[in-house]
């Protein structure tokens, strides 16, 4: 399931979505702020280029929304069912969790957006 080729391993660790095997962030930690959307141009194993034309990860807003709404329905289920939260604690853990993981949330949604539109190619990945 998370094995590399498949979509969701590439997703999850940000590699390239050729040949996953190198990061397509210049830093892999998220939470620096000042570098949390800094991109390779380029693979420097396969050469495949992640901005397919200007302006292409616009797209992944779009997408960030529903990874969004996707974290604020955790946060509702495990603050309202796990810990019986009122209604006004449960808000807060919404805006919480959304904040909290807003990097990883863009992250995902560009890791999603630019696998929409390229596949693994087992023949550019390092033997």
């Amino acid at each position: 399931m998370f094995k590399k080729g498949t979509k969701l391993y590439c997703i999850l660790s940000g590699t390239c979505p050729k040949c996953h095997e190198e990061s397509m962030y210049k830093n892999k930690n998220p939470y620096i702020l000042s570098e949390a959307l800094s991109m390779h141009e380029t693979c420097n194993n396969c050469n495949t280029k992640y901005k397919i034309e200007p302006s292409f990860f616009y797209g992944a807003m779009y997408v960030s929304y529903g990874v969004g709404i996707a974290f604020a329905v955790a946060a509702f289920v495990i603050s309202y069912f796990v810990f019986n939260a009122s209604i006004n604690y449960i808000f807060i853990s919404i805006v919480a969790t959304l904040i909290v993981f807003m990097p990883v949330i863009m992250r995902l949604s560009r890791n999603i957006w630019i696998n929409l539109f390229m596949n693994y190619d087992k023949s550019l990945a390092k033997k």
